[in-house]
């Protein structure tokens, strides 16, 4: 009996939000354990949940540098979409997970990565903030743009943006 064709997720994470960022890992993580082929394509403030920590400017102009300064960011510094409250809204947020022993970001990124979900930054939203991949974390597979990504999202199952 031939093989069925493995199902597959891809998720585009365009926020660099902390809740939104959780939404994303949650369905990647479960659709890998599911055994589907899944894949996170990181573009814009997305990137900022596979940044490496550390390096507050970036870039090769002014511009670039202040708005990698401005947007700084990393998978535990993230804000919250709703009731960030300067702050205040990710700290209570992440001591409630952590009461429920449910897993903060920097534990779904390696459980998604065990998993064997795929990271991919995009390339115009990288070369657009400055950065390269060497600012991302190592779990980052290459970096690649839109055809790529649609090349991969063309023959999923799911496609989620986030």
């Amino acid at each position: 009996m031939p093989e069925l064709p493995k199902k597959s997720v891809t998720i585009v994470l365009f926020s660099g939000e902390m809740d939104k960022a959780l939404a994303a890992f949650v369905i990647a993580t479960a659709a890998a354990s599911m055994g589907m082929q899944t894949s996170i394509f990181f573009t814009f403030w997305g990137l900022n949940a596979i940044k490496k920590q550390g390096g507050l400017i970036k870039g090769q102009n002014w511009m670039q540098k202040m708005l990698n300064l401005m947007n700084y960011g990393h998978a535990k510094k993230l804000a919250l979409s709703n009731l960030n409250m300067l702050g205040m809204g990710p700290a209570m947020l992440k001591t409630m997970m952590a009461k429920k022993r449910i897993p903060n970001l920097h534990e779904f990124i390696k459980t998604a990565t065990a998993l064997g979900v795929k990271f991919y930054p995009c390339e115009m939203s990288m070369t657009l903030m400055g950065l390269t991949k060497k600012d991302f974390i190592e779990e980052c597979e290459d970096v690649i743009g839109a055809v790529s990504y649609l090349s991969l999202a063309k023959d999923s199952n799911v496609n989620l943006f986030i």
